[in-house]
């Protein structure tokens, strides 16, 4: 297979956008190099990518971006990548006894496509009912961000946040359902800027029709799961 076929057999594959495996998929040696290694090592990648395009590197505008992007990547979109980032997910007593469903939604989310690279900006709605414990509102905001920060899949980003939670609630009772627009999809191939995507989790009673209906009014989203 020669080199122009290699490519475009790579590109289609990562165009099925399918995931093999509910885990960030990481090499063991992930973390042995610290932040300052990996963003000297990342700038150099970048000044190649960008010198690769013919861009000027000593023009003002220019000269600071392989820097700039390097710090970006280790720092912020994918710094969720580190597990020494994990949010504790401090867990209290329901004193108030409240047996209900908790709903925190509209949780602005921003990931990043592990295809291309390119933003996934959206929404997470989140649910659970107390098995005896709560978590604090935040951790819930915390813990999508947190999973958010690093290349992903958004099927798996939505079970990633329901299995957090249900491990820190010791609870199946938990379901998440993400909103997002994927902009590999809306800047570039079919170039969609209307579409957006829609994954569900639902553990535990989140699994019996009326419960999820329940929740899925809450977020004023039920129309869009007849049927499931």
């Amino acid at each position: 297979m020669d080199l122009e076929k290699s490519l475009l057999h790579t590109d289609a594959s990562a165009d099925d956008h399918l995931s093999a495996a509910p885990h960030t998929p990481l090499r063991n040696d992930a973390f042995e190099l610290s932040d300052i290694e990996k963003i000297a090592r990342i700038k150099k990648d970048v000044q190649n990518i960008m010198q690769t395009l013919g861009l000027d590197l000593t023009d003002d505008s220019l000269q600071g971006t392989p820097n700039r992007v390097a710090k970006m990547f280790v720092q912020e979109i994918f710094s969720g990548l580190h597990p020494d980032r994990k949010p504790k997910a401090s867990t209290f007593d329901n004193k108030y006894k409240y047996g209900e469903m908790l709903v925190e939604k509209n949780i602005t989310l921003y990931s990043t496509c592990e295809h291309h690279l390119l933003p996934i900006v959206g929404k997470a709605h989140i649910a659970y009912i107390s098995n005896g414990t709560v978590v604090g509102l935040s951790k819930m905001n915390r813990i999508v961000d947190y999973y958010a920060k690093r290349p992903q899949v958004q099927e798996r980003l939505t079970m990633q946040i329901v299995k957090e939670l249900q491990q820190a609630l010791k609870t199946e009772d938990v379901a998440c359902v993400i909103d997002a627009k994927h902009l590999c999809v809306n800047s570039r191939g079919i170039r969609d800027i209307d579409s957006s995507t829609v994954t569900s989790e639902f553990g535990g009673k989140f699994k019996n029709p009326d419960t999820r209906r329940d929740f899925l009014d809450y977020i004023n989203l039920n129309t869009s799961f007849e049927g499931v």
